[in-house]
């Protein structure tokens, strides 16, 4: 009997020294994984690098031309020096503006060549000054003169965002996202059939209907991920 009981007593040890040893292991895995996970979200934080040399500057503003034409656009825009300089000479039919690293937030666009006087003007009377109405009138009396031209259906891609972190390793600016414009002089809804608010989003519609300044505008939705 002596010997039974002590049998019961050995087993009870035993089953108690397991089920303690792999509570511990559950436990051990537990902090395995929280640990990781802490180290995952870390390293994906000290990927992004602020935007702080003209390299950087070319490279994100990049962004907002066409993959497949990134290689050849010329890059223009105001380098970590502050000036309004050519930053990298091109050879298609795209040119790019690089964001201004002097201003919150990060607005970089790329637009057709063709569309070059047109844009130029605008930066010389905003260097002169001139606010964004005066702007758009002085531009619109010289569009109907013949003095400066836009041809129709030239496009502008504008990539922008509240942050200013990049990926060095994509290019790609924090929470940036694309937005598109057709430009299409003097059309309106009744040329065109678009509406002259957006219905929805994701939805094409028409801006500044009847002006020079006509233009179709494309808000894709954001990624998920951002």
């Amino acid at each position: 009997m002596k010997h039974i009981i002590t049998v019961f007593v050995l087993a009870g040890i035993l089953m108690s020294c397991n089920t303690s040893d792999k509570t511990k292991t559950v436990q051990q895995q537990s902090n395995t994984t929280e640990t990781a996970t802490e180290s995952t979200s870390d390293n994906s934080n000290a990927q992004l690098k602020i935007i702080d040399s003209d390299e950087a500057l070319i490279a994100t503003a990049l962004m907002a031309a066409p993959k497949a034409s990134r290689a050849g656009c010329k890059v223009i825009g105001y380098n970590m020096a502050g000036e309004f300089v050519t930053l990298r000479e091109g050879n298609n039919e795209f040119i790019v503006l690089a964001d201004d690293p002097k201003k919150e937030g990060f607005n970089a666009a790329c637009y057709h060549k063709d569309l070059d006087p047109f844009m130029a003007r605008g930066r010389a009377l905003k260097a002169e000054g001139k606010k964004h109405q005066e702007i758009f009138d002085i531009r619109e009396e010289e569009v109907k003169s013949g003095k400066l031209k836009i041809p129709m259906g030239l496009t502008l891609h504008i990539y922008f965002g509240p942050k200013t972190m990049y990926n060095p390793e994509t290019s790609e600016v924090d929470g940036a996202r694309l937005r598109y414009v057709v430009y299409m002089p003097y059309a309106t809804s009744a040329s065109t059939g678009l509406p002259e608010v957006p219905p929805a989003s994701n939805h094409p519609w028409i801006m500044n209907p009847g002006t020079h300044r006509a233009h179709i505008m494309i808000s894709p939705l954001p990624d998920e991920k951002n």
